[in-house]
């Protein structure tokens, strides 16, 4: 099978950015996070509410197309346990290993815990209890924080192995081919459901990351997993998303200059809320399309780069978020101030990444921690062939 570059430098480059989005995260003024800087930038909340309306989403989608590219027809079951492996081994070890020190950290700031991370980890490790708000998570005892990737991952390829008979039927592969079949305006169709779920979901069900009553983040995500999965490989499709990415990149602009100011004058209740999520579906999707279009035109060959990040980019999102807060943590007292502060936190965290990742990539004990296959094997040397007899002389 042909190497698809673009879906491989499209993976890449969705989790950088969702690194290079938590790094903001300190800074976007208004918006919870962990921890928050001194330092509020008021002109951040505009672009990260560009891309905070599909990052996430185009994870997902990007996700399903990896099942597919992993689907070879074989054994279901066997794939669930590779899976299975890969997802859940990593979201346990970095549960007990590397999220807890975000807790701390927040605890901490937030006046409810006390310093001393030993302590800490005595007591988290046995589920708590904690003050009322003294971290995320902190009613539960424990979090997962931003490995809540990984559980719904998990979650979506069970579901689609149990629906795989049906989705392999005659009535199944109908429904695929008529997705893959769209071409031109029609592209945009399968936003209806994601509208759908906005009207129906989207008012009972406002995020949590818990897995548990995320009810209209899992129709979107499960959904976009499923396009992922029927997207594929389909050359038709894809190269109509390469013919129409200009369109696609115009009418996701043009919904963007739309919703950012509306969304600025509009109450927060009502009617006019609902009509605004709709139109960040639309743009949600009109955004994907021109990235996925703009990405096969751009992306689709070898780059030097795309071996290294394939294999490196599950350790720094693993690695990430904890080495943010750090950093964080290790910069305030030095009031570095609003400029260089955040170049020293973003160049702090990618060292870091970059540093564990070239550990982590060498140790077979290591790479599985972090969902990556053991190495390959070195080729064993062929045994030394013995010498041919000297030619003897006419």
């Amino acid at each position: 099978m042909e190497r698809r570059h673009d879906i491989d430098a499209l993976r890449a480059l969705a989790f950088a950015l969702v690194i290079l989005y938590h790094v903001a995260m300190y800074y976007v003024a208004g918006w919870d996070w962990h921890l928050k800087s001194p330092h509020a930038a008021g002109w951040l909340p505009a672009p990260m509410r560009a891309l905070n309306l599909w990052r996430m989403d185009l994870v997902f989608l990007i996700s399903g197309m990896a099942l597919a590219l992993l689907w070879r027809g074989g054994s279901r079951w066997a794939l669930l346990r590779q899976r299975s492996w890969r997802l859940l081994l990593p979201l346990a070890f970095g549960m007990v290993v590397v999220v807890p020190y975000q807790p701390y950290a927040q605890g901490v700031a937030n006046g409810l815990v006390a310093p001393g991370f030993g302590d800490f980890l005595l007591r988290y490790y046995t589920g708590g209890p904690w003050p009322a708000g003294a971290f995320d998570g902190a009613h539960v005892g424990v979090t997962w924080n931003h490995l809540w990737y990984l559980p719904y991952l998990w979650l979506y390829t069970a579901l689609w192995v149990l629906a795989l008979p049906l989705l392999e039927s005659a009535a199944g592969r109908r429904l695929r081919a008529a997705f893959t079949g769209l071409r031109g305006a029609r592209l945009l169709l399968p936003v209806l459901p994601l509208m759908t779920y906005s009207l129906l979901l989207w008012p009972q069900f406002p995020p949590t990351h818990d897995l548990v009553g995320d009810g209209w983040l899992h129709a979107v995500y499960g959904t976009l997993f499923l396009y992922g999965w029927w997207i594929g490989l389909d050359a038709g499709l894809w190269a109509e998303l390469r013919r129409w990415r200009g369109r696609a990149a115009g009418l996701a602009l043009l919904l963007l200059v739309l919703y950012l100011p509306l969304r600025a004058a509009a109450p927060v209740d009502g009617i006019a809320r609902l009509g605004l999520r709709l139109l960040a579906d639309l743009y949600l999707w009109s955004a994907i399309l021109a990235i996925l279009g703009w990405a096969h035109h751009a992306l689709n060959r070898p780059w030097r780069w795309l071996r290294w990040a394939n294999e490196s980019v599950y350790p720094w999102y693993v690695l990430h978020q904890t080495l943010i807060i750090a950093a964080a943590v290790w910069l305030a007292p030095l009031a570095l101030g609003p400029v260089l502060e955040p170049a020293a936190l973003l160049l702090a965290t990618v060292g870091g990444c970059w540093a564990l990742t070239a550990l982590i990539r060498r140790s077979d004990r290591l790479r599985p921690l972090f969902g990556l296959k053991p190495r390959a094997p070195l080729p064993r040397p062929s045994p030394a062939l013995p010498a041919a007899p000297a030619a003897r002389n006419a």
